[in-house]
């Protein structure tokens, strides 16, 4: 039975069931703590990273930046689904961005995936904006033998402003009605909020690399050290169930997602990391002191620290990986 104990509880379940029905593989991580993200999906080659808060404003700088930093290293979209910011709602049928993260409410997310229908608006600085079809606006305007001028006049902008519309720049949603009661066409374009970089750059953090995490572990700085010598390019993890995340160098196509600790620590999160390595299509890993009579615990394989240090390469710790995997 779905419980109402909270708002955020029931959008948090709402959307967990609205990516099951959109055809998601799906792993729940609300009962770990701490987590950068509380849902996991993939579909198809989209993999989504969702946190949901009733108050987008409560993730805050650092939050954000965990959060990219996992979707960058898992070639992932980060996605925030809220109600409010701050005490003012938060509206349907537009893409927020706030430090580098796509926002939206669980009702623009249902009606692109389950409706068909996208947004067409997005929150920038001074308002809320819509994308003009610039090609469509100048075939048009030619079409009707209407100057710029002219264009501007009608709908109260500078001749200038009309021409960037016609480069294919944004403008307020009013700007955009008198256009399209002007010329008595469609202007607005859709927005893909996964991927569309139309929306406020909202897919900012998977094309630009996100400063690295810190950690005060030394465990787990002598095996970031030892893998960025192996030929592993690793990228510290402060919030979730993992430590670290890394791709070799040299074949990025590999994700490797690990834990380091004691093996009590690894019997609590191999589970984790097994399922979130399935989600995101990689391999997972739990780096032990020292190995005693297992060699993995529920499908993650473990490798003591004087193993890993005798590997040469990630093709070396790959094949040690895939000797202890159950996959």
């Amino acid at each position: 039975m779905r419980s109402h104990a909270n708002p955020r509880q029931e959008t948090l379940e709402r959307t967990a069931d609205l990516l099951r029905k959109s055809g998601f593989y799906l792993l729940d991580l609300q009962t770990f703590r701490p987590r950068s993200f509380d849902l996991l999906g993939r579909r198809d080659s989209l993999l989504l990273l969702i946190k949901v808060l009733k108050n987008v404003d409560a993730l805050g700088e650092e939050g954000a930046a965990s959060l990219q930093n996992i979707a960058w290293m898992m070639r992932g979209f980060p996605l925030l689904v809220g109600t409010t910011s701050g005490s003012q709602p938060l509206e349907n049928g537009v893409v927020y961005n706030r430090y580098g993260l796509c926002i939206m409410t669980f009702e623009t997310m249902e009606d692109y995936l389950i409706n068909g229908v996208p947004p067409f608006l997005f929150s920038s600085p001074g308002g809320i904006f819509a994308r003009i079809d610039g090609r469509r606006l100048k075939a048009l305007r030619e079409e009707h033998l209407v100057s710029l001028g002219a264009v501007a006049d009608a709908v109260g902008v500078s001749r200038r402003t009309i021409q960037l519309y016609e480069e294919g720049a944004g403008a307020e949603v009013e700007v955009v009605e008198r256009l399209e009661r002007f010329f008595g066409a469609p202007l607005a374009t859709p927005i893909n909020p996964f991927g569309d970089r139309g929306s406020g750059r909202a897919r900012e953090t998977s094309e630009s690399e996100p400063g690295q995490e810190e950690t005060t572990d030394r465990m787990t700085e002598s095996v970031v050290a030892e893998l960025g010598g192996q030929g592993w390019r690793v990228r510290l993890v402060s919030r979730g169930p993992f430590d670290a995340l890394a791709r070799p160098e040299h074949h990025a196509a590999e994700l490797l997602v690990m834990g380091v600790g004691d093996l009590e620590n690894a019997a609590r999160r191999a589970r984790w990391l097994h399922d979130i390595a399935r989600v995101a299509e990689g391999w997972s890993l739990f780096v032990v002191p020292e190995l005693r009579s297992h060699e993995s615990i529920e499908g993650t394989p473990l490798v003591a620290v004087n193993e890993l240090k005798r590997r040469r390469d990630p093709e070396s710790l790959f094949e040690l990986i895939e000797e202890r995997s159950d996959w």
